[in-house]
């Protein structure tokens, strides 16, 4: 690919992900943040689109560049157009505007650094020049910024475009990833009026593990070794929580629990999910083409996993009709089978599930969709993000069957929330009411 279309809108997937310039250069020093003088920031895109100019003209026949060469390169043209231009630049600044034009050629231009950050869990771009970041589970306003619209159009077309997706005014929302797993949705004027913006979730490189979650303090031994028995007894689950209360990591440690000699189908609309067992299948939806066609769902793909021998069904997280799909493989003879929610509440995702079985478009009773969901759920694994960060499971409930018309819940674990302490983070206990699952004891 010439470096023309890296430049402008690139399809590479690729990622530049080593700092070889130096342990101590910033990627974004001072000089160029939102603070400096006007002339100075100028000055800053004055001399990168030159450099950029004269990159394509070096290297624009070749389809392979070599990192190492484009490196020494940026740096030699950098010399040449500062000098050029009699403007004085510090060479630790030269270095960081190197390895900015380095960021907008092979990664993902002013953002590269924050993707690279593992302490960043999240990235919030509303537009050119507000970009907020999530570390320790509290928001924080970034000093990065693009230069324009176009600028992070550009990225968001090198984040699609490898995945044969798209984003236009004709279809103005996208769900992707990035190469390592992390979780992308954009949305483009006309819906947004701030311009592009792009949300980034990201996820450790090393996924968490059970021990990751007792030692955060989203639930204890106990639980744990509950859950553990729960999945391994094959009883259906349902995570439910709110948006970034850390469904789809619980829902990935849970998921570590299935024994390694079975069939696994897992089912996303952008794949995250980073199982380790040696038998996984992997289906990820596909949007329409520009012909308004080829569209398969979440729902095509429940379906399809039925004629494919699974184990286990995983859902990343069902949002619509696909609901009915769900419950049906569940009862089906699919036990074991784990999906997400957003609710809540135990009592709320249940109405939740209610109101997107009827969005299947089959005209169900409202006590048969009540039944289906009883006998189907076994257990809901309530999540929730608290306002110092925190995230703990507040509930661990059982789904009991009908009473009447009322679907039947005990809660067999619960947080008992009883404060802030003194620095402000959440503090409380879990409680066992006493009571052990009936399905976990039918199982057993």
């Amino acid at each position: 690919m010439s470096l023309m279309n890296r430049l402008g809108k690139s399809n590479s997937g690729m990622n530049l992900m080593d700092n070889d310039f130096g342990e101590d250069v910033k990627l974004n020093s001072d000089r160029w943040n939102p603070q400096v003088k006007k002339e100075e920031k100028e000055n800053y895109w004055e001399i990168r689109e030159i450099v950029q100019e004269r990159l394509i003209k070096e290297f624009n026949d070749s389809n392979h560049i070599d990192s190492d060469k484009l490196k020494n390169k940026v740096i030699e043209i950098l010399e040449e157009v500062t000098n050029e231009k009699q403007i004085l630049i510090k060479n630790k600044e030269k270095q960081s505007l190197a390895i900015e034009i380095m960021d907008g050629i092979l990664g993902f231009g002013p953002i590269t650094k924050l993707i690279q950050d593992e302490d960043v869990t999240e990235i919030m771009v509303n537009g050119p020049k507000q970009i907020y970041i999530e570390k320790n589970g509290m928001l924080i306003e970034s000093d990065v910024t693009f230069k324009d619209n176009d600028q992070i159009m550009n990225v968001i077309e090198r984040i699609v475009s490898p995945l044969g997706r798209r984003i236009d005014e004709s279809s103005p929302m996208v769900d992707a990833r990035l190469p390592d797993g992390s979780r992308v949705n954009a949305i483009i004027p006309p819906l947004s009026l701030n311009g592009p913006v792009v949300t980034i979730r990201k996820f450790s490189k090393d996924p968490y593990t059970i021990e990751d979650l007792i030692s955060f303090g989203s639930l204890n031994d106990s639980m744990a070794a509950l859950i553990q028995d729960c999945v391994k007894a094959r009883m259906n689950i349902l995570v439910s929580g709110g948006t970034g209360s850390g469904k789809t990591t619980t829902l990935n440690v849970i998921s570590s629990f299935i024994p390694s000699d079975e069939r696994i189908i897992t089912i996303e609309d952008a794949a995250e999910l980073q199982l380790h067992q040696a038998h996984v299948i992997r289906l990820e939806t596909k949007p329409e083409n520009l012909e308004g066609k080829g569209k398969i769902s979440i729902r095509d793909l429940v379906k399809n996993s039925l004629r494919m021998r699974p184990d286990r069904i995983i859902v990343g997280e069902v949002r619509s009709g696909e609901a009915l799909d769900m419950l049906q493989a569940m009862n089906t003879g699919h036990d074991g089978s784990i999906t997400t929610g957003h609710a809540n509440s135990p009592r709320d995702m249940l109405a939740r599930l209610e109101t997107m079985v009827m969005m299947a478009g089959m005209e169900i009773p409202l006590m048969a969709i009540r039944q289906q969901i009883a006998s189907a759920i076994n257990l809901i694994v309530q999540q929730t993000r608290f306002k110092d960060g925190s995230r703990r499971i507040t509930h661990i409930t059982e789904v009991q069957g009908m009473e009447g018309d009322i679907i039947v819940l005990q809660d067999i674990v619960k947080f008992n929330y009883l404060g802030m302490d003194h620095n402000n983070k959440v503090f409380g206990e879990f409680v066992f009411s006493g009571f052990k699952p009936r399905a976990l004891m039918k199982k057993y």
